[in-house]
């Protein structure tokens, strides 16, 4: 090992994965800020079944329990999952997401290194397509909600599904913007006169906006300790605006703006947290630039047009499936080869 261009600092899957939770507490703080605190309990308890769910999956396959949790890779899809469902989802949601992305979506494909689809992204993906109605019930933040609920309320709720005496649950619950927008334009309103009500802010969900930015803040400092490659990122965001604002032009009273697209639903989370995945993920530069540009468009497409309001997880996963097909043709040059 005394010749270049051995890599001889390459940072352990436990530095890279603590620098991914790192990045992710500014988002936590932002939705604890805008939703109550109960999305620290979804979090502490989508991460206690990770760890315990791979834990008897290594146990049955007979590997070793400490070296492999102690990676944090279990952790991060709890996270990420946890940070993907509704904030006041009920305890038994956020386990049976949990048990199926780290048992049936990692685990039985041989562990991490060998997944082919995102683990958090099938987990929720399985809770949306079996529980509809309780995966697109929102709370509003705070700032809107009729009664605000403290955490004691929010941590009976989620353990309990009960409010407070005399509280209903239209008054704790609301929209979220990009279902409020595809629901209104079928109504054939207007873009400018949707985006007037209380739901909205500057560009995107009221509150929301903080929950953005704060994801993006933790994806710059990503970039910035060279845990991801600008590729994913900047093709996702670039393909998803462009996508908008071929749209938006054509059609402005019944498409968004870019802006809208880029700061609503799980756009930034998706960008730095999600499909920045190595495992699920294309390996070539350029494979890179065409997996999160497909992620974009597909995203853009089924918001538009498909049955969900946000297509993040489903673009994802579909995306998951031409990783092969995207590196098999996009394998540079062999240095000293000649191109055919």
């Amino acid at each position: 090992m005394n010749r270049s261009p051995y890599i001889t600092n390459a940072p352990t899957v436990s530095i890279i994965m603590l620098k991914v939770l790192l990045a992710l507490i500014p988002g936590i703080f932002a939705y604890v800020w805008i939703y109550g605190g109960g999305i620290l309990v979804t979090i502490s308890l989508a991460t206690i079944t990770a760890l315990v769910s791979e834990a008897a999956l290594l146990k049955l396959r007979q590997r070793p329990i400490r070296p492999y949790l102690s990676d944090l890779s279990a952790v991060v899809t709890a996270w990420l999952l946890a940070l993907a469902l509704p904030p006041l989802a009920p305890w038994w949601l956020v386990v049976v997401g949990t048990f199926f992305a780290i048992v049936i979506a990692k685990q039985l494909y041989g562990g991490l290194g060998y997944n082919p689809f995102n683990p958090a992204m099938v987990g929720y993906a399985v809770l949306l397509i079996s529980f509809p109605i309780i995966m697109t019930k929102w709370p509003a933040p705070l700032v809107l909600a009729q009664t605000k609920l403290g955490f004691m309320d929010q941590l009976q709720f989620i353990f309990g599904n009960a409010l407070p005496a005399n509280v209903k649950m239209d008054a704790v619950t609301s929209a979220t913007p990009l279902d409020y927008l595809k629901t209104q334009l079928m109504l054939k309103h207007e873009v400018h006169g949707i985006t007037q009500a209380p739901i909205f802010g500057t560009w995107g969900a009221k509150g929301g906006e903080l929950v953005t930015a704060a994801y993006l803040l933790g994806g710059l400092y990503l970039l910035q300790q060279r845990i991801i490659s600008w590729h994913l990122p900047t093709a996702f965001l670039g393909a998803l605006a462009a996508m908008s604002l071929i749209f938006y032009t054509l059609n402005p009273a019944h498409f968004a703006d870019p802006l809208f697209h880029l700061m609503s639903g799980a756009s930034m989370l998706c960008a730095f947290f999600i499909i920045t995945d190595p495992i699920s993920g294309p390996t070539t530069p350029r494979g890179k630039l065409y997996f999160a540009a497909g992620v974009g468009i597909l995203t853009y497409l089924i918001r538009v047009y498909g049955g969900y309001p946000d297509g993040v997880a489903f673009a994802v996963l579909l995306m998951n499936m031409c990783v092969s097909l995207i590196d098999a043709h996009t394998q540079p040059r062999v240095f000293g080869h000649t191109k055919n």
